[in-house]
């Protein structure tokens, strides 16, 4: 055994998630290897599998981490929709391996109670910038614009991520979001 299987981790699980998400930049969640996760991480390759189970056990903890990160996100842009709208794409363009996990549910467990929790505290502080709009209507109306609000902001993200928008939008995610997301106010 090399020296590298043999250090001890002081906090073994996060350096196994932080591993991941490096390896889901390179590769994709779908070509994600447990095997490959503990090479990287210098680490039996048992380790990944004694801390979340299985691939998807571990894509769980990724997905529920970044729907903690999202909420904390569009928390910081207040209740104003426009900044949630362009704070959700640098989101998306900053924590792309996040981002890639946590909307395929294919991939993990979206019946895991801390995932279930992230998810819900991620919508909540989304819908907060639709609530504070004035003349919402009803609440079934405050509901299809915060759904309007999300679809708007997370096409634009996967449009962007997937290098799919013509060249005349730009460079900076962040202005390009603007432009779109300041849509819903015309």
């Amino acid at each position: 055994m090399t020296e590298a299987r043999t250090y001890h981790h002081g906090d073994l699980r996060r350096t196994l998630l932080a591993a991941a998400l490096e390896a889901i930049e390179e590769v994709g969640p779908t070509a994600l290897s447990l095997r490959d996760l503990a090479r990287r991480a210098g680490v039996s390759h048992a380790a990944p599998a004694h801390h979340f189970g299985d691939k998807a056990g571990l894509l769980t903890a990724l997905a529920a981490e970044g729907f903690d990160l999202l909420a904390q996100t569009l928390a910081g842009a207040g209740d104003d929709l426009l900044a949630s709208g362009v704070a959700y794409v640098d989101f998306a363009v900053r924590r792309r391996a996040h981002f890639e996990v946590m909307f395929r549910p294919e991939l993990y467990r979206p019946d895991d109670a801390a995932l279930v929790a992230a998810r819900g505290r991620a919508r909540a502080a989304l819908q907060a910038g639709v609530a504070a709009l004035p003349d919402r209507g009803t609440p079934a109306d405050a509901d299809r614009n915060a759904l309007a609000a999300w679809s708007i902001a997370h096409g634009f993200a996967t449009l962007w991520l997937a290098g799919a928008l013509p060249p005349r939008v730009g460079d900076d995610p962040r202005e390009a979001a603007r432009a779109v997301v300041s849509r819903l106010f015309d």
